[in-house]
């Protein structure tokens, strides 16, 4: 399925939490905080307010409640207004 965001939108998906400490320490799923961090899937144009400033690619933080989740072929990505995206991971 192809899901193309519109207006000021981008379509993100999530990076993999850790699942295990530097020291080896295996974290449960439970004990797992919200990953923050994302990797772009696909960008809306933009509108005249608000310009997309993210391309493709690019690996980005949004805030913690941000944003619509939805499945693409059985993984998760979120839909995020681009105001909700704080900052670019280099």
């Amino acid at each position: 399925m192809k899901v193309t965001p519109l207006a000021d939108r981008v379509l993100v998906k999530n990076d993999k939490a850790e699942t295990k400490t530097a020291s080896g320490i295996i974290i449960p799923d439970a004990a797992q905080e919200k990953t923050q961090t994302a990797t772009v899937v696909a960008v809306g144009e933009g509108t005249d307010e608000v310009k997309i400033t993210v391309a493709v690619g690019d690996r980005i933080m949004y805030d913690k409640y941000s944003g619509t989740a939805i499945k693409i072929d059985g993984e998760d990505h979120l839909i995020l207004k681009m105001a909700d995206i704080i900052a670019k991971i280099d």
